[in-house]
């Protein structure tokens, strides 16, 4: 028979760290610890295995796995010495998800498994305790309620506090035994009135009903989203990890927390995580307490701190990267739950990486694999300007790092909708769950009054890079009326109003805070320095002033990949002599009009050389259709007719016939060049001439002069000459230059015939902004009416315009590679499309043999180490 079933703990452990893929990462990581001799409570894993064939069998189990359950539950009774539903000695037991990949707070977890009346009153009688042992099953039947039957947790959680007004605390650990009696009766009455049933007795039924729900989990809407969002694919399901109880809730001896082996905002090698006395795990990182600092527990508990202490140095040593670990003492004996991988910022994930290379844990190429490239846009973003004013209004922990400001919405439903309109909004929540992962992640910044730096609002707000401030006790958030009051001030806020927070020192303020732009530290510098050791691909930027290009090689970029000559058109000291041209009634006032650009652009290319010296720069020659520089608005064309002396009737006529039915297919690009050659015979002259200028200064220039929209190779033959010729006589005048002469492969066209058209390039850059449109058939600008339906119903992957489609798209690039270099084996090849930027796509472009990628200016850093990631995997 087929194994389902694994066991951990108690001296055993039929798995290890490296069966993620069938225990998941909690189960794999259960039997690790107990494989090398730390304390864990004993259980067993139900394989990811069972979650798969469970979906693949419309919610039925595969045969046998129910014996396995059982024998496993036998063992685990001789193992502990206690009986599952027996009164008087009762085994209680934890069920929690965990799959391959880490998905914090996603899926479901239902702890005290086991307990009913009769048990209830056999442990008062052998523990003694009868408020511990009330406030397990008051527990059991809030999570047992709301995880497997779906009854909402708020009704349990108004229940209790109605409890604690009415004995007049604050705290449930301030409630008497018989408090706490009370509030399970009243948790019972609240589960029979939601689900038509009174509460399952039979501990057997529960284990079953309680494994069901989290199988089920997998496939809830959060479950779902979390992994769209974090483009998690591949992963059979979630494994189930059924665990002996420890209790952290027993009394003044007993608690739980959650740590960090290093901090995961900033990196630094500090022990880093928060604890709750009398509790158990979900207290803390449901953030309904606001735990404390895990150095105190020094001071509650010596013996137990040292021991963790012990534990963080054993598990950082063995697994080498900074672990998250969640631990419970019972009655003063340790216990851990939990270790895998920390979620961390990407500043965090940068320091970490480079000390744990520097203290010889690991070495650079480890460390270079360790960094999602995708993290380091968290670094790339604005912060807030240290000479703006602030008006601090509350002061709250620093959970996420980062500057944020947006305009206030309660829910995450609403979130999503405001930032669906363009809005940017900061979520306020008194603390957040995991039904609002969406929000979350469109969110520009969260804001919670209740929670610690291991709630659930801090861990996911830290993976997902987006500020945070959690536990600002002093919002008084009324989510019903939308307000936000802080106590002790006479400040309020409403929905829509504007508060920015600071993540990194956990203020709140009123307003919109200005904010500068990013400056990379000393670690990012030495990690991409080891990044650009190790590549083999260039990264090259997408810049079109010489503002652009500074910023570019500030990065790290080492050239420009794609200068578009059409947005300095529309400066207002141009535009007019553009509409001039396109407006005038033949070939003499077109070349008229085009004398007065060509300064502008020589001096727009002068500027752009002499910021990239010794870098080569590709410029794209004009490529947009000409209706895009005229106006459409009678008003603009009345103000223009005026300006340059014509009727506005001619103006009108003029638009009207450059009208186009699909203008993505028309009149553009290359065929301009052709049809009317004076434009790019004029653009081409400045290229040349601001060249030879700037190299007359001692400049090193490379510019390459990029044909665009190429689809058969007479269209390249036809401007490739001109182009040469002009810049021919340019440098007959003066000194010479070398240049290069290529073209953009953004047609499937001209990726199928590549070889004819190489006979004519010095270059191929593949735009494939236009490839993936032509490719699918999509138009760019209205593919977003329906490409999130597809992505999220599996039509699509992955949107092709963000990642590259490789099964298709990217045979036309290998394609047009190959057939490129078969008639000049040293073509350069690149890519300037929105994909340069794009680690998945980087990756794509590299086992193609791509000689380079071009991205956005501030994307160069994540291009460097995902090239470097590229090289890196050749040797694994």
């Amino acid at each position: 028979m087929h194994r389902y079933a694994y066991a951990f703990g108690g001296g055993t452990a039929d798995g290890n760290a490296t069966m993620k893929e069938i225990l998941g990462g909690k189960g794999a990581n259960l039997a690790e610890m107990a494989r090398i001799g730390l304390p864990v409570p004993p259980g067993f894993t139900i394989s990811t295995e069972v979650c798969r064939d469970y979906y693949e069998f419309d919610r039925t189990y595969p045969e046998g796995v129910w014996e396995q359950v059982d024998e496993q539950l036998a063992a685990l009774e001789k193992l502990t010495g206690k009986t599952f539903g027996d009164p008087g000695n009762p085994l209680l037991l934890s069920v929690r998800s965990g799959a391959a990949i880490s998905m914090p707070g996603m899926m479901d977890t239902v702890l005290n498994l086991g307990m009913n009346v009769e048990v209830t009153e056999g442990m008062i009688a052998l523990f003694g305790n009868e408020r511990f042992v009330w406030d397990l099953f008051r527990r059991l039947v809030n999570m047992f309620g709301d995880v497997v039957m779906g009854v909402g947790h708020g009704h349990f959680e108004a229940a209790l506090d109605q409890a604690k007004e009415d004995a007049g605390v604050e705290l449930d650990t301030d409630l008497t035994a018989e408090q706490l009696k009370a509030v399970t009766t009243r948790y019972l009455e609240i589960y029979k009135e939601h689900t038509g049933e009174d509460f399952p007795s039979d501990p057997r039924e529960q284990l079953r009903k309680a494994i069901d729900a989290v199988f089920g989990s997998w496939e809830t809407e959060r479950a779902v989203k979390y992994r769209r969002i974090h483009k998690i694919t591949g992963l059979l399901g979630t494994a189930v990890n059924v665990q002996t109880m420890v209790y952290g809730n027993k009394g003044a001896t007993s608690g739980t927390g959650v740590a960090f082996t290093r901090d995961p905002s900033t990196g630094e090698n500090i022990f880093y995580g928060e604890f709750l006395m009398n509790a158990q795990g979900e207290d803390v990182v449901a953030g309904i307490r606001t735990p404390r600092p895990v150095i105190e527990l020094g001071d509650e508990l010596p013996e137990c701190y040292q021991q963790l202490l012990e534990i963080r140095t054993t598990l950082e040593n063995h697994y080498k990267d900074i672990q998250d670990l969640e631990f419970t003492i019972e009655d003063g004996e340790f216990y851990m739950l939990q270790t895998r991988s920390g979620k961390r910022t990407a500043f965090a994930a940068i320091r970490i990486a480079a000390e744990m290379a520097a203290e010889g844990m690991i070495d650079k190429n480890e460390a270079l694999m360790r960094v999602d490239p995708a993290q380091l846009d968290q670094l790339l973003h604005p912060m807030f300007d240290p000479e703006a004013p602030r008006n601090v209004v509350a002061q709250g922990l620093a959970a996420s790092p980062g500057a944020a400001v947006g305009r206030v919405v309660f829910t995450a439903d609403e979130a999503e909708d405001w930032v669906g309109k363009g809005e940017q909004v900061m979520l306020v929540r008194a603390e957040t769950s995991p039904e609002d992962i969406g929000g979350m992640h469109v969110a520009s910044g969260i804001l919670t009054s209740r929670g610690g730096m291991t709630s659930h609002a801090a861990v996911v707000a830290r993976g997902m890079g987006t500020p945070c401030v959690a536990g600002c006790g002093m919002l008084q958030i009324d989510g019903k009326n939308k307000t936000i009051a802080i106590e002790g001030k006479d400040v309020t806020f409403g929905e829509g109003d504007w508060i920015s927070i600071d993540g990194s020192s956990g203020e709140v303020m009123s307003g919109q805070v200005d904010t500068i732009a990013p400056q990379l530290g000393g670690n990012v510098e030495m990690l991409l320095g080891w990044a650009d050791e190790v590549r083999r691909m260039k990264v090259r930027t997408n810049a079109d002033t010489p503002e652009d290009s500074v910023r570019a090689r500030e990065f790290g970029a080492e050239g420009i990949g794609l200068c578009r000559t059409e947005h300095m058109f529309f400066g207002d000291d141009r535009i007019s002599a553009v509409r001039e041209m396109i407006l005038a009634a033949d070939e003499t006032g077109r070349k008229k009009a085009l004398e007065k650009l060509l300064p502008m652009q020589r001096e727009d290319f002068d500027g752009i050389f002499r910021a990239m010296d010794g870098l080569p720069v590709t410029i794209r020659l004009l490529d947009p259709p000409l209706h895009e520089f005229l106006p459409h608005e009678k008003a603009q064309q009345q103000e223009m007719a005026e300006l340059i002396g014509i009727s506005i009737e001619a103006i009108r006529t003029k638009v009207e016939s450059l009208s186009e039915f699909n203008p993505m297919l028309g009149h553009r690009g290359c065929r301009l060049g052709i049809t009317y050659p004076e434009i790019y015979d004029m653009q081409v002259r400045a290229i040349g001439e601001a060249a030879a200028a700037v190299a007359a200064d001692g400049i090193t220039v490379l510019p390459e002069i990029m044909i665009p929209l190429i689809g058969t190779d007479v269209e390249l033959a036809i401007l490739r000459e001109r182009a040469v010729n002009v810049m021919e006589a340019v440098f007959a005048e003066g000194d010479r230059v070398e240049y290069m002469v290529g073209t953009m492969i953004e047609i499937p066209r001209a990726a199928l015939t590549a070889d004819k058209v190489a006979e004519h390039a010095d270059f191929f850059s593949f735009g494939t902004n236009d490839l993936t449109q032509m490719a699918f058939g999509y138009s760019r600008d209205d593919a977003g009416s329906f490409l999130p339906f597809y992505v999220e119903h599996k039509v699509l992957v992955e949107d092709p315009f963000v990642s590259l489609d490789v099964e298709g798209v990217g045979q036309l690039v290998r394609m047009g590679v190959e057939l490129g270099r078969k008639t000049k084996p040293t073509l350069k090849v690149g890519i300037c499309g929105e994909h340069g930027g794009d680690p998945a796509s980087i990756q794509f472009c590299h086992e193609v043999g791509l000689d380079y990628v071009s991205c956005s200016p501030f994307r160069v850093p994540i291009a460097r180490l995902a090239a470097a990631q590229a090289t890196l995997r050749d040797d694994m």
